[in-house]
């Protein structure tokens, strides 16, 4: 084959495994065989409709198979895809549609208000996509793709501004997936659940690619149920789910958490977030460990990986590099920090994407001397294990110091009655600055300000810990789910309470 991308990985896999099943939904399986043949009819449809190489293919929609018989006929044309977020509001969806230039959009029928007519190619997965596949050309395309070439454009959440598009190339993907069959230790017998989205990184590069890489199947849930999540890993007796922590916290608290089969599961990954010690002790008890990590679309996504060895010596880590990745934390001047000095995660390997599409700028500022700069602060233990202290734009210093708002979180976190919460620094006439934190108390629980801020002290160092506390129904969220706490800087604070 002349094609060394994405898009030869259903016809590499029907050739091995062809009857093996590689994908499960709605109660219909597509074995490598069924995605080969579909995929190909689907690069013939729109190739026939004029996508060439280079043009940007998007789809909008939830987790379906479609989702992925888009990624990889646009793989076997040459051409970029550009999965779209459908929990993003109407002007956002034709933003990023202009922005990357899209010639097609394939989108799911739940989508179709929000699709518009913003390409010239526009296809509702249902009755007229099935019937394109239908009347396609079947015989092989073999474009010649190297793994240099533009795989995808996946757009980053936003939490200031709009969101840039993180280009990644089919060498980027590949070798993300590697070190994912590497430190996983994949097999072909999995058997993922796909609960989290197709249209963020972590679902579709964490996941779904290794799994269908290796041969294994992808049972494929359009949105995320915690009580269908039970069922379904008992049902078709999964071994590797990827979630959130919240996600895995509202597994937990399931009535049916005590006596679901979960005798199946092999491995649980986790990312977005430390995973608190006690979802950690939680699963512990259910005889489950959490394999968590650190990443960023832009580096497609693995950077760090903490395995199941060190989960809980290493607990609130996010591990060492991937097997293929570099990864250093670094000081004003570049220069690597000091064993618990605080500074910036930089990271270099063969899964780094080129920047960000269309910006020449933000690409310049985000490389230097070869390594792509997180803008995420950490530090380092004396046996090389990496904690990510927080966003560096999210560190404010109060009398001096600095406080990095994940370890506060953190701590609040861990206190009784508190589901979720964000801490900010506020402008303080006495210490330039202090924190201020937002909490969404657990169903039923009765919490007050002031105890809250109370039970922090002997936790934190006194200036670590807020000022003043928010309760909230709910945290203010980009559609991805990233808290956005720029509005919680800006937000009324007549329900604080100021501590003694």
């Amino acid at each position: 084959m002349r094609n060394e991308g994405i898009g030869s990985w259903p016809a590499r896999r029907a050739r091995k495994t062809p009857h093996r099943t590689a994908l499960v939904h709605g109660g219909q399986a597509f074995s490598y065989a069924d995605l080969h043949a579909r995929t190909t009819s689907l690069a013939h449809a729109l190739r026939s409709a004029g996508v060439r190489r280079g043009d940007r293919v998007a789809y909008l929609g939830p987790n379906h198979p479609a989702f992925l018989e888009t990624l990889f006929a646009t793989g076997v044309l040459g051409a970029v895809f550009v999965p779209l977020n459908p929990r993003l509001a109407a002007p956002e969806i034709a933003h990023q549609l202009r922005d990357s230039g899209a010639r097609a959009l394939l989108h799911s029928p739940s989508c179709a208000a929000l699709a518009g007519t913003a390409t010239p190619l526009t296809v509702e997965v249902g009755p007229v996509y099935e019937n394109l596949l239908a009347e396609a050309a079947t015989e092989p395309i073999d474009e010649s793709v190297t793994a240099d070439d533009l795989c995808l454009i996946m757009y980053t959440s936003g939490t200031t501004g709009r969101p840039k598009g993180a280009m990644l190339t089919h060498g980027n993907l590949t070798w993300n997936a590697v070190n994912v069959l590497v430190d996983h230790d994949l097999t072909a017998d999995e058997r993922a659940l796909v609960c989290a989205p197709l249209f963020h990184t972590a679902g579709l590069n964490m996941l779904t690619l290794p799994v269908l890489l290796k041969g294994g199947t992808c049972v494929l849930a359009e949105s995320f149920d915690p009580a269908a999540t039970l069922e379904m890993v008992a049902d078709h007796r999964i071994t590797f789910m990827f979630g959130v922590p919240t996600m895995y916290d509202r597994v937990a608290r399931q009535p049916g958490w005590a006596r679901a089969d979960l005798s199946s599961l092999r491995l649980l990954t986790c990312g977005g977030a430390p995973v608190p010690a006690a979802l950690i002790a939680t699963y512990l008890q259910r005889g489950l460990t959490f394999l968590q990590g650190y990443g960023m679309t832009e580096a497609a996504p693995g950077v760090l990986f903490l395995d199941a060895e060190h989960a809980v010596s290493k607990a609130g880590s996010a591990g060492v590099p991937h097997f293929f990745s570099d990864v250093r934390v670094v000081g004003s001047d570049g220069l690597p920090v000091g064993s618990g000095e605080t500074g910036e995660v930089v990271v270099r390997g063969p899964h780094v994407g080129p920047g960000y599409w269309g910006l020449p700028d933000e690409t310049a500022a985000a490389v230097r001397d070869g390594w792509f700069r997180s803008g995420d602060a950490a530090r380092v233990d004396a046996d090389g294990y990496v904690t990510i202290a927080d966003r560096i734009k999210d560190m404010y210093i109060s009398g001096g110091e600095n406080v990095y708002p994940a370890e506060v979180e953190d701590a609040l976190l861990a206190l009784p009655g508190v589901a979720e919460c964000a801490v900010v620094g506020v402008p303080d006439e006495r210490w330039g600055e202090v924190g201020r934190a937002f909490v969404v108390p657990a169903p039923g629980a009765a919490l007050a300000p002031q105890d809250l801020l109370a039970a922090l002290r002997g936790r934190l160092a006194a200036y670590k810990i807020p000022k003043s506390a928010v309760l909230l129904e709910d945290l203010p969220r980009t559609a991805s789910g990233k808290v956005l706490k720029h509005r919680l800087r800006t937000a009324p604070s007549d329900s604080k309470d100021e501590p003694s």
